[in-house]
């Protein structure tokens, strides 16, 4: 079953936005779009996600809502030229529901979960870029490693990495599982063993943390004067992205603090509305443990110059 993170704070950072375009620009499912629909007097939604099996049961699960709703398979970092090509250009908000969907964690064919045996892939888009098999099974073992402790900030990288190239092929899920398993030392961390390279290779394949900062500064561009703009991050490298990526665009100065007088000719973009970051209450996370993680950041658009 499909519940989305943190629904109704995602709302209430949109409240006073009626009348108004948002773009949900990780679709996934629909059920933040739906909500927006159904809680925002004459909304509408352009939808983009690119999982093109997201964007087929997405248009299922909105199709009651008509032309309020538009849905396309794309990139987020691409929404810009997406939200055009609808015509529309002032949009007052903005959501990106970073990370993997429940539908991408349960399908039991795509290789994004250790818990089913299934072949490597991790693709948000089964057409493009390498596959986590095809990574795994190409890259030197000092690549590996790199990619492990990068992008999931696993401790033994390099003892996991040596043990992957001594054991080509890797097809299946369950074989990267065996393997790791079998090259780690014991833990009495409760966090399975798989779950840092399992992160690490589906960040790597979909290119996840170079597109976040791209897809904010396509957000920023967007956004008229007043628009809001909301982000759910699950981890702390995404987050850690978010958080400076919101804290720059929002100072008029970002001049070294040895500089006595500015120069930059920095101006604010946006303004930080959450001072604290937004979790799941305990309520939430009993009913949806996959959201334990999250974390909601929103700021609103003050300036009308962008300076990128």
């Amino acid at each position: 079953m499909h519940i989305p993170v943190l629904l109704t704070e995602v709302i209430t950072s949109f409240e006073g936005l009626n009348n108004g375009v948002f773009v949900d620009a990780t679709l996934g499912m629909g059920g933040h779009s739906r909500e927006i629909l159904e809680k925002i007097p004459n909304s509408s939604v352009i939808g983009i996600d690119l999982d093109s099996d997201a964007v087929l049961l997405a248009q299922q699960n909105l199709s009651s809502f008509g032309n309020r709703v538009n849905i396309t398979q794309g990139n987020y970092v691409d929404m810009v030229q997406i939200v055009r090509n609808f015509n529309n250009c002032d949009v007052d908000g903005i959501l990106l529901d970073l990370g993997l969907s429940s539908m991408q964690i349960d399908d039991t064919q795509r290789g994004f979960s250790f818990r089913f045996d299934s072949d490597l892939d991790m693709r948000f888009d089964k057409t493009k870029g390498m596959s986590a098999s095809e990574v795994l099974n190409s890259f030197d073992e000092s690549e590996l490693a790199d990619i492990f402790y990068k992008y999931g900030e696993e401790r033994q990288s390099r003892i996991i990495a040596k043990s992957i190239v001594d054991s080509r092929p890797i097809k299946t899920t369950f074989d990267l599982t065996k393997i790791i398993s079998n090259s780690k030392r014991q833990s009495k961390s409760k966090i399975n063993p798989s779950t840092k390279v399992f992160q690490a290779l589906r960040i790597y394949v979909n290119q996840e943390l170079r597109n976040v900062e791209k897809g904010l500064e396509e957000a920023l561009k967007l956004l008229k004067f007043g628009g809001n703009l909301s982000v759910i991050s699950y981890h702390s490298l995404e987050d850690r992205i978010v958080k400076n990526f919101f804290k720059k665009n929002s100072l008029n100065c970002v001049c070294p603090v040895s500089v006595i007088e500015c120069q930059c000719q920095h101006s604010a973009l946006i303004k930080i509305i959450n001072k604290k970051v937004i979790k799941p209450n305990e309520q939430e996370i009993a009913s949806n443990p996959r959201s334990r993680s999250a974390k909601l950041r929103i700021v609103q658009r003050i300036s009308l110059n962008v300076s990128m």
